[in-house]
């Protein structure tokens, strides 16, 4: 008699990665440059649009010291960074809620707002535009201005 041999195509057994480790490793893919990312083109009128309406809406609620960084080619989470400070947690509290409302009215889909109630920091993301409102001392600790601002440009410039 002679012996049985299994089929080349009898299903293996068991877990999905009892069958990965039987299979052996995938075989070796001839790696090619690497293209370049597509990046959704941003109407950068929009973008001063919304960065004036920004500007606008913390200097009526007297915001101190308004900052705005261009951050375009450097970051890739947004493509301008304002930075403003606030006397007390309410009056942050409340240029926060303002901003939300006035992004909305003016279209802005997505408005998220971390940090809010009582909090030394608020962060809003409105999309191509990061909103940073502090207290001074809180400002003045983190000191992004000068690790978002001039300072960059310098150092990779160096």
């Amino acid at each position: 008699m002679k012996p049985v041999q299994a089929e080349a195509s009898a299903p293996t057994l068991g877990s999905p990665r009892k069958k990965t480790i039987a299979a052996g490793p995938a075989p070796a893919v001839k790696k090619t440059a690497a293209r370049p990312r597509k990046v959704k083109a941003v109407e950068t009128s929009r973008v001063d649009e919304i960065q004036k309406l920004i500007v606008a809406s913390l200097e009526d609620d007297k915001g101190v010291d308004v900052v705005t960084l261009d951050l375009t080619g450097k970051a890739m989470f947004c493509d301008r960074m304002i930075i403003a400070s606030g006397l007390a947690d309410r009056q942050i509290t409340a240029m926060a809620q303002h901003l939300r409302e006035k992004l909305r009215a003016a279209g802005q889909k997505r408005v998220q707002i971390e940090g809010l109630g009582g909090s030394d920091w608020v962060l809003i993301d409105a999309g191509d535009i990061v909103v940073h409102l502090f207290m001074p001392d809180a400002r003045a600790m983190y000191g992004l201005e000068k690790m978002w601002g001039q300072d960059l440009d310098e150092a990779a410039a160096g």
